[in-house]
């Protein structure tokens, strides 16, 4: 099928490729199904992807893999949680953070939203935002500068 994005234009979306999220995202709840995008050369692995919402044309974030940024980042789902998105296994889940751009008036800078990150489950195809209760100890400033 195709989907008319705001960025990309026209863009063919395979129906096994989307990623539901059963809750929405954290503002955006009624945005459930998504695509991820990238811009890479064939070949290439890409540092970053873009979240498309396929419920709102105009609704794409930026993510990416902490692991991208030199970060091991880990978080405990409830049981709850885990059911929502099917985890059975550890390995299947995939954490992601919303990129986000910091204008302070001089120089933008990029930043990475530690609290609430995106946990994938990648063979269901299945995802929600966790909204951290407490302050993980990643300290992030800029990534303008990250690989």
């Amino acid at each position: 099928m195709k989907f008319d994005t705001h960025l990309f234009g026209e863009v063919e979306v395979n129906p096994e490729q989307i990623i539901e999220f059963p809750q929405g995202l954290i503002s955006f709840e009624s945005n459930k199904r998504f695509m991820l995008i990238h811009e890479a050369e064939p070949g290439e692995n890409p540092v970053s992807y873009t979240l498309q919402s396929l419920d709102d044309r105009t609704l794409a974030l930026q993510i990416i893999d902490p692991a991208a940024l030199g970060l091991v980042y880990e978080l405990e789902l409830s049981d709850a949680e885990a059911q929502l998105i099917k985890l059975d296994k550890p390995e299947d889940a995939a954490v992601l953070f919303v990129i986000f751009k910091q204008d302070d008036g001089s120089t933008p800078n990029l930043g990475a939203n530690l609290r609430a990150p995106l946990v994938l489950n990648a063979e269901k195809r299945l995802g929600l935002q966790k909204l951290m209760i407490t302050k993980p100890n990643a300290p992030l400033s800029n990534l303008s500068n990250a690989a």
